[in-house]
C-alpha cells in the first residue's frame, strides 16, 4: 500500500507543479519536485502520446528520498499498439542507508502472436548477500506455452523451463548450481505422447 501511495502521491505532486504541454502530435508531459517533511525531495514525472492509428502509450516515475540515505522509487508503463495489442509494467524498489534494498517488478502483454506475464524481484540485505527470483508464463496465439522460474539466493541457482509445442512436443530444463562448484542441466524432452525422446540440438 505505501508503495501504492508513493506512486500516487509523487504523480500528483509531478502534475501539480509544472504546466502540461501538449502538441498536435498527441503528446502531453509533466514533471515536478518539492521538499518533503523527512528532509529529502518527493518527484514525479509522467507523460503520454496518442498515435493517429490508435496506438498509444503512457508512463511515470516517482522517488522519495529522507535526507538521511533511504529512499523510494515507482514506475510504470502502458502502450497499446494500433492493432490492439497491450503491453505494460510496474517496478519499485527501496534503499537505506545500511545498504540493504529491495526490488520488485512485473510485466504483461498480450498481442496477435501471443501473451505472457513476467515477474519478480531481488532483496540485498546490509552484508550484501543477495536473494531473488523470477517466474515467467508465455502462451503462443496458435497454442504452446512456456513457463520459466528461477530462484537465487546465498549465490545457487535454481531455474526450471517447462515449454510446450502447438504439435504437443514438450520440453523440461533444469540448472542448479553456484559458480564455485559449478552448474548442472538436466534436460528432457518429450512427443506428444508422453513419451521421451531426443532433444533436438
Amino acid at each position: 500500500m505505501h508503495k501504492s501511495l508513493l506512486v500516487l502521491c509523487t504523480l500528483a505532486a509531478a502534475f501539480a507543479l509544472a504546466p502540461h504541454d501538449a502538441d498536435a502530435a498527441g503528446r502531453v508531459k509533466a514533471r515536478g519536485a518539492t521538499q518533503n517533511a523527512e528532509g529529502g525531495v518527493t518527484a514525479g514525472r509522467a507523460s503520454a502520446a496518442r498515435g493517429p492509428n490508435g496506438g498509444g502509450a503512457v508512463r511515470a516515475r516517482g522517488v522519495k528520498t529522507d535526507g538521511q540515505g533511504n529512499g523510494q522509487a515507482a514506475s510504470g508503463s502502458a502502450v497499446r499498439g494500433p492493432n490492439g495489442g497491450t503491453a505494460a509494467r510496474a517496478g519499485t524498489s527501496t534503499w537505506n542507508a545500511d545498504g540493504s534494498a529491495q526490488h520488485q517488478s512485473g510485466a504483461q502483454w498480450n498481442g496477435q502472436n501471443g501473451s505472457g506475464s513476467s515477474e519478480g524481484g531481488f532483496v540485498r540485505t546490509a552484508d550484501g548477500s543477495v536473494s531473488g527470483g523470477r517466474t515467467t508464463h508465455a502462451t503462443g496465439a496458435q497454442g504452446g506455452s512456456y513457463d520459466a522460474d528461477t530462484q537465487y539466493a546465498n549465490g545457487n541457482l535454481d531455474r526450471n523451463v517447462d515449454a510446450t509445442g502447438q504439435n504437443g512436443n514438450s520440453y523440461q530444463s533444469t540448472v542448479t548450481g553456484n559458480k564455485n562448484d559449478g552448474y548442472t542441466r538436466t534436460t528432457t524432452c518429450y512427443d506428444a505422447g508422453g513419451n521421451v525422446v531426443p532433444c533436438k540440438p
